[in-house]
């Protein structure tokens, strides 16, 4: 679906490290500001396990995750929204994103510089979400000095809206406060996503520590970070990109091993793709059979044929009805036929809310 998640934080705090690992790519990642400028792109595959029982199965020709994109944007500082350092550009970066990765140095070095002399997390939250909002507060501004006056003047309905809506924005940015914490009826939602705000963007905190806290899940520092990202209802995810790096290197079965030994269930990155992928409101379907087992991103919410349109759109124009059954029901049962016996493979029309885990054959006509 294009869907897209931007890794952003302040320069030197593990953002180019943590992207490497992320996409096992080796983009340069350098111990000074802008070592990143132009945003690095790269494909990720969302972990999931039922496409293992399906590939075991079906025994496919070819198997497909799901996957979708994370971008390491370059490290912002005090001023961006002004132009200081890259800042104009690396804003223009994030607007281009569906949600922001905040990585917050919460480990102490001295061989690695910080932008700001010292480890302080919140701050150095502070200091990007301040140029978010001054970013944000320019555009409703500039948009309410072009229409204000005209809205007053000629009384129309649907600018005096937009207007009121803007004034709005406006009250939250100048608390502070991101306009994710806003609550929008219909129409302003509407109005909101035309502009593209970047602080209406869901976002996830990035806890970077260093290998010594990684078994006890933080340090003093990350709890700073979690009771800041409760205050706002974020998830906070600890990782730590040294290690992380040292598991992108290494295979499936050695990185269970080497988590194993580190006491630890699921890697950072994993969480961080799950996590992200949940934020975005996203969720996977499959399609299954001999020569393919794939699996679909749809956003929750959506309908059968909007659904079925993600594989072409021929799918959806000619849509008639999909064969379901549940991911759950086929484990349970071991087969499509056991399924089909047990009266649990179901026939839904054009108004059946896809769910997740669905595996879907479409039947349509063009």
């Amino acid at each position: 679906m294009g869907l897209k998640a931007g890794i952003v934080g302040l320069p030197n705090v593990g953002k180019s490290t943590l992207f490497n690992a992320i996409t096992r790519q080796n983009i340069l990642a350098a111990n000074y500001p802008f070592a990143t400028i132009e945003p690095n792109v790269g494909v990720v595959i969302v972990p999931d396990n039922r496409l293992e029982f399906l590939n075991a199965l079906y025994q496919p020709k070819s198997l497909v995750p799901t996957a979708f994109e994370f971008t390491d944007i370059a490290g912002l500082v005090k001023g961006a929204s002004t132009g200081e350092g890259l800042g104009n550009k690396f804003l223009s970066h994030i607007r281009e994103v569906d949600a922001i990765c905040e990585v917050v140095r919460c480990f102490e070095d001295g061989s690695i510089t910080h932008v700001e002399g010292d480890i302080d997390p919140i701050r150095d939250i502070e200091i990007i979400n301040i140029e978010l909002i001054l970013a944000d507060l320019e555009v409703v501004e500039n948009r309410l000095n072009r229409i204000g006056k005209k809205a007053i003047m000629s009384k129309d309905k649907e600018t005096l809206k937009e207007v009121e809506f803007l004034n709005k924005v406006k009250e939250c940015l100048l608390r502070n406060q991101a306009i994710r914490s806003l609550e929008f009826n219909d129409d302003e939602l509407a109005l909101s996503l035309s502009f593209n705000f970047l602080t209406q963007k869901p976002i996830i905190y990035m806890a970077n520590i260093s290998e010594e806290d990684l078994v006890s899940d933080g340090n003093q520092y990350v709890e700073k970070v979690r009771k800041y990202a409760s205050n706002e209802g974020a998830e906070v995810i600890v990782v730590c990109a040294k290690i992380e790096s040292e598991l992108a290197e290494l295979s499936d079965e050695d990185k269970a091993l080497f988590l194993e030994d580190l006491g630890i269930k699921t890697s950072g990155l994993d969480q961080l793709i799950q996590a992200t992928y949940s934020l975005l409101g996203l969720a996977t379907y499959f399609t299954a059979g001999s020569d393919e087992c794939r699996a679909w991103t749809f956003k929750r919410g959506m309908k059968a044929p909007q659904c079925a349109g993600i594989i072409h759109t021929d799918f959806e124009r000619g849509f008639i009805r999909a064969e379901i059954m549940s991911y759950e029901d086929l484990e349970k049962y071991g087969s499509e036929l056991k399924v089909k016996e047990a009266g649990r493979m179901r026939l839904e029309g054009k108004e059946y809310t896809m769910n997740d885990g669905d595996i879907c054959y479409f039947r349509f006509n063009v």
